[in-house]
C-alpha cells in the first residue's frame, strides 16, 4: 500500500509507558529512538508532558510522564540522524501546566499532542490553541470514541472543524473494540463533520485487529498512522510498527533496525513486563470497555488467565438485565 504522502508516529515510549509507569531505563529510550531514527519514522512521541506534583512524582511516575527538555535532549543528541524525526509529546488535558511550556524554536519537540474525551473537547482546544500559538505542530486525540454518543461525537467534532490551530484529528480506538466496518463508519462521520482537517489513526490491539484496522484507515484515505515497536502499549498494546513499515513498502523505511532492537531489548523487556493479545484482553475489546480491569486481572498470578471467569464478571449487569 504505497503511497507517498502517509506518515508514521512512533509512540513505543509514551504507549508503551502506560504499562511500566513510563520507568523505561535510559538506554532503552535511546535504543528505541536510534531504531526510528535508522528506521526512517516520521515522528516519534517520547512520552506525556504533565505537570509534576507532591504526589505525581518523577520518582514514582517516571520521567517519560514529564518530557522535560534536558531528558529529550540527552536521547536525541546520543545518535546521530540523518534525516531526525520530529519529536511529539503527549498533553493529557486537566494534568498539564501551559505556562511552562517554552515556545517551539526554544524546544526539541515539534508536536503536541492532545488527549481528551468528548465532555472536554473545549478544554483539549483551549490547550491546542495555546501549543499553537507557541508554535507547535498539534494533534487532537479524541479517546474511547466507540464508547460516545453520536450525536455527542458530531457536535464535538463540529466544534473542532471550526478551530484552525488543530493540524491533525485522530480516531482513537482506546478500547480495541472496532471492526474494519466501523473504522470506516467513524472515519466517514470524521470526515463530514470535520472536513477541514487531516485524520490520524491510533490503533489497539485487544481483538487483534489493530493491524488490519489501521491497514483500513489507509484504505479510508488516513495519512498519520501510530504504531509501537514489537506492539508494545496498554494492554494488549498497539499496531506493530514493524508490520506496518513493511506493509506500506515506502522505500524511505528501512524495517530491519526495528527488528534488531526488537531483538536486543524487547525481548528482554518481555521477561519483566507483559503486553499482547490475549483471552482477557480479547473479552474487554469485544464487550468495548477500558482495559482497566482486564489489566488488573492480569497483574493477579492466581487468577490472571481465568477468562471465563471475567466473561461472567463482565458481563453480570447484562445477564441480570
Amino acid at each position: 500500500m504505497y503511497r507517498e504522502e502517509i506518515k508514521v508516529l512512533d509512540c513505543t515510549i509514551r504507549d508503551g509507558g502506560l504499562i511500566n509507569n513510563y520507568n523505561f531505563t535510559d538506554d532503552f529510550v535511546k535504543a528505541v529512538y536510534a531504531a526510528a531514527c535508522k528506521a526512517g519514522v516520521d515522528i516519534i512521541e517520547l512520552g506525556k508532558k504533565l505537570c509534576e506534583s507532591d504526589e505525581y512524582t518523577r520518582e514514582k511516575y517516571g520521567k517519560w510522564n514529564f518530557c522535560d527538555e534536558d531528558d529529550l535532549k540527552a536521547v536525541i543528541e546520543s545518535h546521530e540522524c540523518n534525516k531526525p524525526p520530529m519529536i511529539a509529546v503527549m498533553f493529557d488535558v486537566g494534568r498539564v501546566d501551559i505556562d511552562g511550556l517554552v515556545p517551539a524554536d526554544q524546544s526539541v519537540v515539534g508536536m503536541i499532542r492532545t488527549a481528551c474525551y468528548i465532555p472536554d473537547i473545549d478544554k483539549g482546544l483551549d490547550l491546542v490553541k495555546r501549543t499553537k500559538d507557541l508554535g507547535y505542530a498539534t494533534t487532537l486525540n479524541i479517546m474511547a470514541s466507540s464508547a460516545s454518543i453520536e450525536s455527542e461525537l458530531i457536535g464535538g467534532l463540529e466544534e473542532i472543524n471550526a478551530c484552525k490551530e488543530v493540524d491533525y484529528l485522530y480516531l482513537v480506538d482506546s478500547y480495541g473494540a472496532f471492526y474494519s466496518e466501523q473504522i470506516t463508519y467513524y472515519l466517514n462521520l470524521y470526515k463530514k463533520y470535520a472536513p477541514d482537517i487531516e485524520i490520524g489513526f491510533h490503533a489497539h490491539n485487544n481483538q487483534q485487529l489493530a493491524f488490519s484496522n489501521t491497514q483500513q484507515a489507509i484504505i479510508d484515505g488516513v495519512n498519520l498512522l501510530d504504531a509501537t515497536i514489537n506492539g508494545i502499549g496498554r494492554g494488549a498494546g498497539n499496531c506493530n510498527l514493524e508490520l506496518l513499515l513493511n506493509f506500506l513498502k515506502n522505500p524511505k523505511f528501512d524495517v530491519r533496525p526495528v527488528y534488531k532492537v526488537i531483538q536486543e531489548h524487547f525481548v528482554p523487556l518481555r521477561k519483566e513486563i507483559e503486553w499482547g493479545f490475549n483471552d482477557i484482553y480479547g473479552i474487554s475489546g469485544h464487550l468495548n470497555q477500558h482495559p482497566r480491569s482486564a489489566m488488573k486481572l492480569r497483574g493477579n498470578p492466581d487468577e490472571m488467565d481465568n477468562c471465563y471467569n471475567f466473561l461472567l464478571e463482565s458481563t453480570k449487569e447484562e445477564a441480570s438485565a
